[in-house]
């Protein structure tokens, strides 16, 4: 059964491409790579096996893209079919759901057997419980599908202008689905808000006082790197020389940084670390020009990436990222399509937030003088997260030039 819709209103150095935005890249004032950041506080995994579909989403060689950029490989994690949605995001909604409802119902997260049979088995109690979130997409559908799991109702809070076939997406999990007038950061406020009518907030942005779950999201991403080790030890890969994290308010890449920051990994383990974000919403890469959290202005979030378009980073994210990213990127719309063209002939489909990590690196591998402080010669393996698949088709078909595959 589908849900309902309804909306309201709320309240570096530079690379120029021709025609288009100026991209930047910003690099660390430190050595991040010898930075130690605390792994997560427990292993989602647990959970993550026993949810319906669960299996290690593929890591792909793209010979194309790495011989036309001069690489020896570049790996991508194909997240266009996680869990049984296209997208990575249902690891931190799932997790942080689960987190929250078990201390609501005084169990213990991590030795918790079943615990999609523990929640089932305790219904009663959690009778009149409603999940909620905000989401340009790939979140909130996943907070729904925990939902619909659950057999819990879910209300969604979209920006105004969100493409339909994610909105139609989100309803389709049975989820109620409101349109708020405003940015994703207006949208995250009115989400907030449900709190105090009783619901869980189920939200990857961190604030002062709202700080716990969004833990929880960053802990639930770190099943997708431990599948990258053990998938790369399979290949017989050793750890990259460069991996690209894109990023709206910070969850994934502070997941990144907790694992390959960890203390006592070797730093032969340790790759550089670049995050990439859209031009118009580079949050992070300001904050770091600042050294402290500082807000992109709303009339800048407008990015073909919707899953990047947010204008301050996460509290609990930031420090992470601060201390254990390398190298800050912003790319512009027309590197974004490049990457989804790119992706496309080594057959890997990636919307447009997905393939941002690739339009990070076409940016620095434009620029001769970060390729060469970042070692981006013919001996580098390089590692790119395709966080989603074509989440709007239509979309990925107009600037691909060809449908979707089946």
């Amino acid at each position: 059964m589908n849900g309902s819709v309804k909306k309201i209103s709320g309240p570096g150095a530079t690379v120029r491409r021709a025609g288009g935005p100026v991209e930047r890249v910003l690099f660390s004032s430190h050595d991040a790579r010898a930075a130690e950041v605390a792994g997560p506080g427990a292993d989602p995994r647990a959970l993550h096996r026993t949810l319906p579909g669960y299996a290690p989403t593929p890591l792909r060689p793209a010979p194309r893209l790495a011989a036309r950029l001069g690489l020896a490989r570049v790996w991508v994690k194909d997240e266009s079919a996680r869990l049984g949605l296209p997208a990575f995001k249902i690891l931190g909604a799932s997790w942080a759901g689960w987190c929250a409802l078990a201390e609501r119902l005084g169990l213990d997260p991590a030795a918790t057997p079943d615990p999609l049979g523990a929640l089932r088995a305790h219904a009663a109690e959690l009778r009149g419980v409603r999940l909620a979130a905000a989401t340009d997409g790939n979140h909130g559908r996943g907070v729904a599908r925990v939902a619909r799991w659950l057999g819990l109702p879910a209300r969604i809070f979209v920006p105004a202008g969100t493409a339909r076939a994610r909105i139609e997406a989100i309803a389709g999990e049975g989820a109620e689905l409101v349109e708020v007038a405003g940015s994703y950061d207006d949208t995250v406020a009115r989400a907030a808000a449900e709190q105090e009518h009783g619901a869980i907030l189920v939200q990857d942005h961190a604030w002062p006082g709202y700080e716990a779950l969004p833990r929880r999201v960053i802990e639930g991403y770190a099943t997708l790197f431990a599948e990258i080790d053990e998938q790369l030890a399979a290949a017989g890969a050793a750890a990259p020389r460069l991996a690209l994290i894109q990023t709206g308010v910070g969850a994934l890449a502070a997941a990144a940084v907790q694992h390959w920051r960890r203390p006592g990994l070797a730093r032969a383990a340790r790759p550089a670390l670049a995050n990439v974000e859209p031009t118009g919403a580079a949050c992070v890469l300001e904050s770091v020009a600042a050294g402290r959290i500082v807000t992109v202005p709303a009339g800048a979030h407008s990015s073909l990436m919707a899953g990047l378009n947010c204008g301050t980073p996460s509290s609990v994210a930031w420090p992470a990222m601060q201390q254990g990213m390398d190298a800050f990127v912003a790319v512009s719309d027309a590197r974004a399509v490049e990457a989804m063209r790119a992706l496309a002939r080594d057959g890997i489909v990636s919307g447009e937030s997905g393939a941002a990590g690739v339009a990070g690196l076409l940016a620095l591998c434009d620029d001769p003088a970060a390729r060469a402080r970042l070692a981006l010669d013919a001996g580098a393996e390089v590692l790119a997260i395709s966080t989603e698949g074509a989440t709007d088709p239509a979309s990925w078909e107009r600037w691909v030039g060809r449908p979707t595959p089946s």
